[in-house]
């Protein structure tokens, strides 16, 4: 999230289970918490500082943002993707894989050429000098597509770059750019990729692109304004990642508006669904819904999209330090969105302040392809203690094959003043087949998936102390694969995997 918030600024650890909470919950254990992640492999890289007085400050060996997917070919093999060595002002040195073909028992390094740390030159199309907003998934015939957002340190250039591995994520193809350009009016964001699960072909990225209208006039004038859309940009393969289709907006809003977190889902019948945050900016009434869900679908494979539908409201909950009031970079404006593929329906987890007036997981659902959905309803079981310990933060939800519904957070429950942040990592989940999703009653089910508490104030600082704008859910089976960042007292970020599930 580097371009807009420029603008916007409103081996094995242990093998015994951890118990589960919540009265309907206890058949529900982690097992097999693993650090995936390690010393970085571009700890003899000096490029990425930028220019002028503010170089910024780079956090060597910390690892955040992870996404994560399995190999519906072959559920033994998991890759993860994460940012390496986060800076402070944007990005990180680059993005880095962990593969697995054993399980999660065991796990390599590995990294595509997105940035020059990582292996990019002019030559292959990668030299960048950071990388960020790690994204990955696996078509059906387990073919991998990677995404990550390149750009340079002073972040005027910004470029979406994919690549593809044919070999479970331990090698990668030279990138391909979807778009560069360089400007002070325009940066390309927040960036996902989705292969089609009904179409080995079909791979799908998008993300945002802030635009300021005046670089449309040529009498523009920078001091006199100061208002800016985002277009939604979009781009597909049809033959598996051999070429790509030049990028193009389907959503350029000519009113102020603008969007992030732009992330699709396939349906089971191919229809598409991309579920973003809309902002409705300054001059645009009414002035209250000032942020909203909102999903765009095509029935085309992408060739046509509709017009925004509105989800619900969003309302914006930033997370603060309990002890201290310091911010926490969290995922609070972008939601995370799941298909159940065998019924079709949609949901969505966002991050929002409706409930407790503090920072809580929102869920809605959709039984009809997006078009409508259900009320909102507050997932996370953290317990109401009447303080900053109540917020609970960066949601991600997935639905595993046998149509339960997992949402996993983070929380300050077990926080207590004074020695640190104490927090913790925790997935909810919901039986379709047995419950409605969308009560909250169905919701009261929750595993602790932390080991214990960790002090989330040792991590990078970007603009808060800062695990990721978002952080990856996936399964094999019926059971969930979470991974997520924890910090530890001699690594200021590190991602694990855990396996929930009964």
């Amino acid at each position: 999230m580097e371009g807009l918030r420029r603008y916007f600024c409103v081996g094995l650890l242990f093998g015994t289970l951890l118990a589960a909470s919540g009265a309907s919950g206890a058949n529900y254990a982690t097992s097999g918490l693993t650090a995936v992640s390690g010393a970085s492999p571009f700890a003899s890289c000096t490029v990425g500082a930028a220019p002028g007085p503010n170089p910024g400050t780079n956090v060597l060996n910390s690892e955040v943002e992870p996404w994560v997917d399995v190999n519906p070919q072959d559920p033994e093999n998991i890759v993860a993707v994460y940012q390496q060595d986060r800076w402070s002002n944007g990005g990180a040195h680059g993005l880095v894989n962990s593969v697995t073909h054993d399980g999660g028992t065991t796990w390599a390094q590995t990294w595509a050429h997105f940035s020059t740390c990582a292996g990019g030159t002019p030559e292959n199309g990668g030299n960048y000098d950071r990388a960020s907003d790690p994204w990955l998934s696996f078509a059906p015939n387990g073919d991998l597509h990677e995404i990550s957002l390149s750009a340079s340190a002073d972040l005027l250039t910004s470029a979406v770059l994919v690549s593809k591995s044919e070999d479970g994520g331990d090698t990668w193809s030279e990138p391909t750019t979807l778009i560069s350009e360089r400007t002070p009016f325009n940066f390309n964001d927040k960036e996902s990729i989705t292969a089609d699960p009904t179409d080995s072909n079909f791979v799908y990225a998008v993300w945002d692109r802030s635009r300021h209208p005046g670089l449309e006039h040529p009498t523009f004038n920078v001091l006199h304004s100061f208002a800016f859309r985002s277009d939604i940009m979009f781009s597909r393969t049809t033959d598996g990642g051999q070429t790509w289709e030049p990028a193009h907006a389907i959503f350029r809003p000519k009113a102020n508006l603008f969007t992030i977190g732009n992330q699709i889902a396939v349906l089971p019948d191919g229809t598409l669904v991309d579920a973003f945050f809309l902002i409705r900016g300054s001059g645009l009434q009414p002035s209250l819904n000032q942020y909203r869900e909102a999903v765009i679908r095509s029935t085309d494979k992408g060739v046509s999209w509709s017009q925004p539908i509105i989800v619900n409201r969003h309302v914006v909950a930033p997370v603060t330090d309990p002890d201290t009031g310091q911010p926490h970079r969290t995922g609070d404006i972008i939601p995370d969105v799941a298909v159940d593929r065998a019924s079709g329906d949609l949901y969505l987890a966002w991050q929002d302040g409706r409930f407790t007036g503090r920072a809580a997981t929102a869920l809605s659902r959709s039984t009809d392809g997006g078009l409508t959905w259900s009320r909102p309803i507050k997932v996370n079981q953290t317990p109401l203690l009447g303080n900053l310990n109540d917020q609970a933060f960066t949601p991600s939800v997935h639905v595993a094959d046998d149509g339960t519904v997992g949402v996993r957070y983070y929380d300050f429950r077990n926080n207590g003043a004074g020695g640190g942040t104490d927090t913790d990592h925790w997935l909810a989940h919901c039986h379709a087949a047995t419950e409605d999703c969308s009560l909250a009653s169905s919701w009261e089910a929750e595993t602790r998936v932390t080991a214990a508490s960790f002090d989330s104030r040792l991590a990078p600082v970007a603009r808060g102390f800062f695990l990721g704008d978002y952080v990856g859910l996936s399964s094999i089976g019926d059971t969930f694969t979470p991974l997520f960042t924890q910090t530890t007292a001699t690594d200021p970020a590190n991602e694990y995997y855990a396996e929930v599930g009964p």
